[in-house]
């Protein structure tokens, strides 16, 4: 509907699992290869968490589709909410096993490994998906356990992947799940993005439909829609493709930051809590805010002790002031990406500070005091 006003080929942010629009981040890559890995090699069990939304079936859906992955077939299992006869007749069908097999246990047990024994040895490793693992009962569990057991003296023959939301790696620590967690050969992660990630998630999905992002949102703009959208890659598609439908109606382009309220206010979506960054993120106020020079992280200048006398001044000039004069504070102003909450407050996390004339480095600070050298009129103070 939007695509001609903003000079798109498709629509960007569409809901669906399309590994064409994947994003890759620091901690996509990093879970993507393990996924790769864990298929490829045949290992037992490789665990998947993440909040709803943060992208994990396109993930699997990349790593499938993958050079490393072009031997894996996989079985998937969509919904797991099943009894144990209804999940091992689905195990069956999708593996175009015998009628009998649906029915009895013991069929479907024998069937099977002659079934991966065959296709093992035409070099191709079938692999078990189980995606909303959460909602799998303790008793489905144990049957995907015994499933991991089929195997040969070299390999697994059924290695399994096990997709879900932070609660399914919470039931793992469980002592009746001791078993199926001492299979799990690689575990991985994705958390909501930062404020850098949104941006780039943004900008990879318009250029991928033909855009440009700074056509098409304000940088004030992508700033609403992480703050909103908690980092959440499915909400923060939802609130993009809004805003272009809102902007459409306003002939607005680039969509700004109003626009993206009005749509927060329509879907009734509060500011977040961010996440604080950690080392292995980087900070996303280079990305907001790319040629901005910073600030100098200076610490407050330490009272000289009573009766001190500075280098090259007078005796009594470091004494303190005299009673009832309040000490002079030295003018603090913080910039900062990103909040940590910390009993109930929210202070500043991961700030820029300049090293040179156009040179930046990222610390961990909460107050930054200005440099005098540097002209403040060309910093930015986000709340």
């Amino acid at each position: 509907m939007y695509l001609e006003f903003y000079g798109l080929r498709e629509r960007p942010f569409e809901l669906t699992s399309n590994p064409k629009y994947l994003c890759l981040t620091n901690q996509h890559q990093e879970a993507l290869s393990n996924l790769q890995y864990g298929l490829s090699s045949a290992k037992a069990a490789t665990v998947l968490i993440g909040e709803a939304g943060t992208g994990k079936t396109t993930l699997i859906q990349a790593a499938l589709s993958s050079e490393r992955c072009r031997h894996v077939r996989a079985v998937w299992v969509n919904n797991p909410a099943l009894t144990r006869h209804e999940f091992l007749e689905l195990l069956a069908r999708n593996l175009n096993l015998s009628s009998s097999a649906s029915r009895s246990k013991t069929v479907l047990l024998e069937e099977l490994e002659i079934a991966l024994r065959e296709t093992r040895g035409r070099g191709v490793i079938t692999a078990l998906v189980v995606d909303e693992a959460q909602s799998m009962s303790v008793e489905l569990l144990e049957e995907v356990r015994l499933l991991a057991n089929i195997e040969t003296p070299a390999e697994k023959l059924l290695p399994m992947l096990l997709v879900g939301q932070p609660e399914f790696g919470v039931r793992l620590e469980q002592a009746e799940l001791r078993q199926l967690k001492q299979r799990v050969a690689l575990r991985c992660e994705l958390l909501p993005l930062n404020l850098r990630e949104t941006s780039l998630y943004v900008a990879t999905r318009i250029a991928k439909a033909g855009g440009s992002a700074v056509r098409l949102f304000t940088r004030e703009a992508v700033t609403a829609i992480y703050e909103h959208s908690g980092g959440i890659p499915r909400t923060i598609s939802v609130l993009c493709d809004n805003a272009l439908l809102h902007g459409l109606a306003l002939g607005r382009q680039p969509v700004n930051q109003e626009i993206v309220l009005e749509v927060c206010r329509d879907f009734k979506l509060s500011h977040h809590a961010l996440r604080p960054l950690d080392a292995s993120h980087p900070s996303p106020a280079a990305s907001v805010s790319p040629a901005a020079p910073a600030m100098s992280a200076v610490p407050p200048p330490a009272a000289p002790p009573t009766g001190a006398v500075p280098p090259g001044g007078a005796p009594g000039a470091g004494a303190p002031p005299a009673a009832g004069t309040p000490p002079a504070q030295p003018e603090f102003r913080v910039y900062f990406a990103d909040y940590r909450d910390v009993d109930g407050m929210q202070f500043p996390f991961r700030l820029r500070r300049a090293t040179g004339a156009d040179t930046t480095e990222e610390t961990t600070f909460d107050r930054f005091r200005i440099n005098p050298k540097i002209d403040p009129k060309k910093f930015e103070a986000r709340k």
